[in-house]
C-alpha cells in the first residue's frame, strides 16, 4: 500500500488544498518531506492522513475553525495497493464519513463508498495495509523491560490502530522497540533456523544502516536483564537505555516499522524489507544532533527501501539532505497554506 495524494477542502488552515506524492512516472514517490515552520498545518495533515487510510476511515478531528469552514470539510486520499491487491488497476479513493465531494455524481459517490466499506472490512479482517505512525511528541522511558505475550504485543498489527501525532501520554517508544528487540533475539536464539529468524534479520540489517551516523549496532540481549544491547566500532557494549537519545529514536523507528511489516505479513513469502507500508513521521529533527539530521531522509528509505515515507520537518538541515523533488515546503499566505515544489523549496 502506497499513499499517492491527499485533498483537504475547509479543515483548519486547508481551504483547497491538493498534494501529490507522485513521481516523475506517475507512481507514489518513495519519500516525501513536508517543510515548513511551526504552525504551517504539518502536523494537522499528517493527522488527516491517518484518518483516511483502507481499513481506517474516521471522521477528522477538526482544528479551530469558524463555523462556515467547517460545514462541507472533508479530506480525501488515493492509494495505490500494491501488494495488498496487486491486481487492481487504479488507486483506491477514501474520504472523510459521509463526504461530498465536488462534482461528483450520486451514482459516483455511492459506488466510492461502497467500495470504501468493502475494503475496510477487508484490512480490518485480514492483514496488511500497514500504517505507522510517529508523534512529534515522542519520548524514552527507562522503565525497566518486560516482555509477556508476545503474540499480543510484538507479533500484532491492528490496522484500526488510531494515530496520535500531539498526546506525549501516548508517545513513550522506549517499551514497545525494546519489546520488540528483545524477542527477536530470544526466539531466534531458542529457534534458530525458525519463523523468528526473518524477523530478526530484518532489524539487524535495517538498525545496521539507521545507527551508521552514530557507530552503533544491535548485538542482541543482555541476559542478565533482558534489555537489549547494542555496540559501538571499539567493542563497547551499552543497553538502549544508555545510548544517545538520537541512536534510540532511529532504532525505535526502524524496530517499530519492521515489527509492523512481519506482523501484518506473516503468510508472505516476501522479505520483511521488501514489504510495503506508509510511514508518517512527524518534527523528523527531534533528538538527531546535525549529521544525523542531514542523512535521516536517505538513511530510512536505505533501511527500508519499499516503505513509503511521509515525514515532517522545521529543521532547513533535514531538508538539505533530500532530494529537492522530494521537498513540498508549506507557507501560510493569504488563503490559507500554500504549497511550494521544486529547488526552491527548501527556500520558502
Amino acid at each position: 500500500m502506497r499513499l499517492a495524494s491527499l485533498a483537504v477542502r475547509s479543515l483548519g488552515l486547508f481551504e483547497e488544498f491538493a498534494l501529490s506524492l507522485a513521481d516523475e512516472t506517475g507512481g507514489p514517490r518513495g519519500a516525501t518531506l513536508l517543510f515548513g515552520a511551526d504552525g504551517t498545518g504539518k502536523t494537522t495533515l499528517l493527522s488527516l492522513l491517518s484518518s483516511t487510510r483502507p481499513g481506517h476511515a474516521v471522521a477528522p478531528l477538526l482544528p479551530p475553525s469558524d463555523g462556515e469552514r467547517r460545514r462541507g470539510g472533508h479530506v480525501v486520499t488515493e492509494w495505490h495497493l500494491g501488494d495488498d491487491d496487486a491486481d487492481r488497476p487504479h488507486p483506491l479513493v477514501v474520504a472523510s464519513p459521509s463526504a461530498e465531494l465536488p462534482g461528483e455524481e450520486p451514482d459516483r459517490a455511492s459506488l466510492r463508498r461502497r467500495e470504501q466499506m468493502f475494503f475496510d472490512r477487508r484490512a480490518q479482517e485480514g492483514r496488511g495495509y500497514v500504517f505507522v505512525a510517529f508523534s512529534g511528541a515522542r519520548w524514552f522511558s527507562r522503565a525497566p523491560n518486560i516482555l509477556t505475550t508476545p503474540d499480543r504485543s510484538v507479533l500484532r498489527y491492528d490496522v484500526r490502530a488510531p494515530a496520535s501525532f500531539d498526546d506525549a501520554t501516548r508517545a513513550d517508544l522506549a517499551r514497545d522497540t525494546k519489546q520488540t528487540l528483545s524477542f527477536a533475539a530470544i526466539a531466534s536464539s531458542l529457534a534458530p533456523g525458525g519463523a523468528w529468524d526473518p524477523l530478526t534479520s530484518a532489524l539487524r540489517e535495517a538498525l545496521g544502516v539507521l545507527l551508521r551516523p552514530y557507530g552503533l549496532e544491535w548485538v542482541g540481549v543482555r541476559p542478565a536483564t533482558l534489555e537489549p544491547e547494542l555496540v559501538d566500532a571499539e567493542g563497547h557494549r551499552a543497553t538502549f537505555d544508555e545510548v544517545p537519545r538520537g541512536a534510540k529514536q532511529l532504532a525505535a523507528i526502524g524496530s517499530l516499522v519492521v515489527r509492523s511489516l512481519f506482523a501484518a505479513y506473516r503468510e508472505s513469502d516476501v522479505t520483511v524489507r521488501s514489504r510495503e507500508a506508509v510511514v508518517a513521521l512527524d518534527d523528523a529533527e527531534v533528538h538527531l544532533d546535525v549529521a544525523a539530521q542531514r542523512a535521516l531522509v536517505p538513511l530510512l528509505r536505505e533501511a527500508l527501501p519499499r516503505v513509503q515515507w511521509v515525514v515532517t520537518t522545521s529543521s532547513p538541515i533535514v531538508a538539505l539532505g533530500c532530494d529537492p523533488s522530494d521537498v513540498v515546503a508549506l507557507r501560510v499566505g493569504d488563503d490559507g497554506v500554500e504549497l511550494h515544489e521544486g529547488p526552491l523549496a527548501v527556500l520558502h
